[in-house]
């Protein structure tokens, strides 16, 4: 039977070492964003053309794959700077065609608001006491919903559509932070390659779907 003080100590561990995935995973989330806007920035600066839907599909679940194929190792951290530089890319098309249209604001609004919806996620996740795993049902149909629309907005092109999908992707990508976050500090999650690559697909989609509905609802 377990003494009151060998309990404390596996408990003490348990703390330590989700505030050690929690650190670890805030400090490569800062560092791929970083790159990630670098990459951006090049991608803007050169005119890059946007990548074909095949390309991106690819090179999305490619790196995507061998990103989570090789996260116990060193090459998963090779791996997801690759991941997240090549999003970067496909960032850099997006922005000039905002910028080419005089919505360089939108860019500004996207970023402050995509900020302010992960710190928000965040916090909340990082302080309350309820248990967010009553949101994995929500998810999963939430998921089929985007998946789902994905598909038709190839054939449907109404507007009122696609705010509508990006409102999901915002709200879909908000629970993947709150979920994750505290999967991190209770310990469901121990890697922390794993943990910055959800939280910046997150990130990453929260931004596109703001400056999508931003776009929309700023056109005449």
């Amino acid at each position: 039977m377990n003494s009151p003080l060998t309990s404390r100590t596996a408990i003490n561990e348990s703390v330590l070492q989700s505030n050690k995935v929690l650190r670890n995973t805030y400090f490569l989330l800062s560092m791929t964003l970083l790159w990630s806007a670098v990459v951006a920035g090049f991608s803007m600066a050169l005119d890059l053309p946007r990548p074909g839907i095949i390309i991106m599909l690819v090179g999305f679940y490619g790196l995507l794959f061998l990103t989570e194929k090789n996260r116990e190792t060193s090459l998963g951290l090779v791996f997801a700077f690759l991941f997240t530089g090549f999003l970067g890319y496909t960032l850099g098309p997006i922005l000039n065609m905002y910028v080419a249209q005089g919505m360089g604001d939108i860019i500004v609004t996207s970023l402050g608001g995509t900020a302010l919806a992960f710190l928000a996620a965040s916090a909340y996740a990082l302080t309350t006491k309820r248990d967010l795993s009553v949101l994995n049902g929500v998810m999963m149909a939430g998921f089929i919903v985007i998946v789902v629309g994905m598909v038709a907005s190839f054939f449907i092109h109404i507007p009122m559509f696609h705010l509508a999908l990006s409102g999901m992707f915002i709200l879909f990508s908000t629970g993947a932070i709150l979920l994750t976050t505290q999967n991190i500090i209770r310990g469901g999650e121990t890697n922390y390659i794993s943990a910055t690559i959800t939280l910046y697909v997150s990130i990453y989609n929260i931004f596109i779907s703001l400056l999508s509905i931003l776009g929309v609802t700023s056109r005449d």
